[in-house]
């Protein structure tokens, strides 16, 4: 398949500069694609566990448990509005688990 590779300036010498270090196309887009599932589950399952409870929940409350999901999953993670923005629709009842 190929996806990891490292840029090259040309198709036999890797390049001397560190910021020319980076992943080919195909994994880079793989990358994403796999953080979007992860995003995806956590946002899904934290949403089907509060529609099954029946309580309503609280947005900073479901604000943490996106994070608790998401924290170990990633490298350097950082909680950013994306996550807030999911647990405020979670509140609003905007996903369906079925």
């Amino acid at each position: 398949m190929g996806a990891v590779g490292l840029s090259r300036t040309d198709d036999t010498t890797p390049s001397t500069q560190a910021s020319a270090i980076t992943w080919n196309d195909e994994a880079r887009a793989k990358i994403l694609d796999d953080a979007d599932g992860v995003l995806r589950e956590a946002v899904l399952s934290t949403a089907r566990s509060h529609q099954d409870a029946g309580a309503v929940a609280d947005s900073d409350e479901v604000y943490a448990e996106l994070n608790s999901k998401l924290k170990d999953r990633f490298i350097d993670y950082e909680p950013g509005p994306d996550v807030r923005k999911y647990a405020d629709a979670i509140v609003a009842g905007e996903f369906s688990s079925r």
